[in-house]
């Protein structure tokens, strides 16, 4: 199914799933516009990548993403989706699988990401996206108590 006919199916009932699967194909491609016809038209929408600042609104969040497609697409891959759902909004937590180019060839990284989704009138759609900072290591999912409290 391509971005277009997913971003169709959830202006017409589809699901925060559908709007998830887009935006991950869109930075795949380096595709800006599809990627940020997965964001809410809304004034508060935000965006921080990893190590980086807060970014509000669709202008700031189109620029930084025009950036990093200056450099190529991005090649991360959704993994491990932890999700809770209700009738107007969504929160995935997922792990970003980032295949990064070194001096040694391609290597992958490790990005923990927040994507909170809200049902608008166009659909389901992007109000936030939060990612930490990497790691060359596949980090653990834990069951327990946090170890660190803050």
């Amino acid at each position: 199914m391509s971005t277009k006919t997913k971003l169709r199916a959830a202006t017409v009932g589809g699901t925060a799933d559908d709007i998830e699967a887009a935006f991950y194909e869109a930075l795949q491609r380096g595709d800006v516009d599809s990627l940020m016809d997965c964001w809410a038209d809304e004034e508060e929408i935000f965006c921080v990548h990893p190590g980086g600042p807060r970014l509000v609104g669709a202008d700031a969040i189109r620029a930084a993403f025009e950036h990093m497609f200056s450099n190529g697409a991005i090649h991360a891959t959704p993994a491990r989706v932890r999700k809770v759902e209700s009738l107007a909004s969504a929160v995935h937590n997922v792990l970003e699988r980032i295949e990064v180019l070194t001096a040694e060839g391609p290597r992958h990284a490790f990005v923990l990401a927040t994507n909170v989704y809200h049902k608008t009138p166009q659909g389901w759609r992007m109000v936030a996206h939060h990612a930490s900072p990497g790691s060359a290591q596949e980090p653990g999912d834990t069951g327990d108590a946090p170890q660190t409290i803050h």
